[in-house]
């Protein structure tokens, strides 16, 4: 989908260079990615306590009782 849109120049430049992206449209694809990312994390945060998981974390992981 084609935009224009009116980007403050130092702005881009310095996302472009914290994230050794070469394009304008990968550095603005990956700043909605990881917005979206985020916002998802930060919701799933609000459920912290509030789920009983019958998990054993040690299991999963792989790892292995000591004693």
């Amino acid at each position: 989908m084609r935009t224009t849109l009116d980007l403050p120049k130092d702005l881009l430049e310095e996302a472009m260079k914290a994230t050794h992206l070469e394009t304008k449209t990968k550095v603005i694809i990956t700043a909605l990615e990881e917005l979206i990312r985020k916002t998802k994390i930060s919701e799933l945060k609000n459920f912290k306590g509030k789920i009983d998981l019958d998990v054993d974390l040690d299991t999963i992981r792989g790892r292995q009782c000591r004693y």
